[in-house]
């Protein structure tokens, strides 16, 4: 092989090493080669990488970095919304990935000014958990990983799309919590998921991702579905204060529903296991229309 040919081999494998990426605050990252030390700044971010490939590769995450199992090994560095930057930093990352809506803008610029470049995020839509296992998987160089789990996630999307997405309509409450009274904007990922299962989100024009509500708003609204998150695998107590709401038609029809918050609430691949029950349990709703059986 001639220099000459040399050169150029050894310039296009760098120019296949390079990676540009634009993340959702529209700034544009390069990097020469993947990341090694990646800090992850979210705990959807974390779990994500994990079905990404990219585990090992993570050195630091935020509290309740929970799943899976391994995530619970790695080293915190505080809470999303209170980072803590010296434990950050003392870990000597070459990446952070940040959440835009959950993490401290100031946080976020005092790593930048640090020279530790940011990855930021903000999953508003099903396809973008899909997105962002590819992105991850490029950033991280753990793309076959990526790229598979990426596709799996695609092909069980379709097959809810194709199955509810058409069926009629039930409009629905999400209740994030109770005190305050909190559900989800239009621009929420769930309110996509809802959609996806031939719901529609009662609060979809408002414009905030977890906005406060009243009781009256929700008893105008008159949602056929009540859906309720909480603070874990188990049903919260709240949910069943509606009942005392006996002209709701989610209490007369008994459509009170709870589906645990990481399925729904954490945009990850887990993100598609919370819309299949969340579209069987449309389904059911439908089963108690008076017209169901005619």
């Amino acid at each position: 092989m001639t220099r000459l040919a040399w050169l150029l081999l050894l310039f296009a494998s760098a120019a296949r090493a390079a990676i540009s990426l634009t993340d959702d605050a529209g700034a544009t990252l390069r990097f020469e080669r993947p990341a090694a030390r990646i800090v992850s700044l979210a705990p959807h971010i974390t779990e994500t990488l994990f079905a990404a490939g990219a585990g090992g590769k993570i050195v630091g995450a935020v509290d309740y970095s929970d799943h899976p199992e391994a995530a619970r090994k790695i080293p915190r560095i505080g809470g999303y919304s209170k980072l803590d930057l010296e434990a950050i930093l003392a870990l000597r990352p070459d990446l952070a990935i940040g959440w835009l809506s959950g993490n401290s803008p100031a946080h976020v610029e005092k790593l930048r000014a640090a020279g530790i470049p940011v990855f930021l995020v903000q999953p508003s839509r099903i396809e973008d958990v899909a997105k962002n296992l590819e992105r991850f998987g490029q950033l991280a160089g753990t793309g076959e990983a990526a790229q598979r789990a990426a596709s799996e996630f695609r092909t069980r999307l379709a097959a809810l799309h194709e199955r509810h997405a058409a069926r009629p309509k039930v409009r629905v409450f999400y209740q994030i919590w109770n005190q305050p009274l909190m559900t989800i904007g239009g621009g929420q990922i769930i309110s996509d998921v809802i959609a996806l299962c031939g719901g529609e989100n009662v609060f979809a024009e408002l414009k905030a991702l977890a906005p406060q509500v009243s009781v009256e708003a929700v008893l105008a609204a008159d949602p056929e579905v009540i859906i309720a998150s909480g603070m874990g695998e188990a049903r919260p107590e709240w949910l069943d204060a509606w009942r005392k709401w006996t002209g709701l038609t989610a209490v007369k029809r008994d459509n009170l529903f709870f589906i645990p918050p990481d399925l729904l609430q954490r945009p990850t691949p887990r993100l598609i296991e919370g819309a299949a029950r969340l579209c069987e349990q449309l389904e059911t709703a439908r089963g108690k229309r008076p017209d169901a059986r005619r």
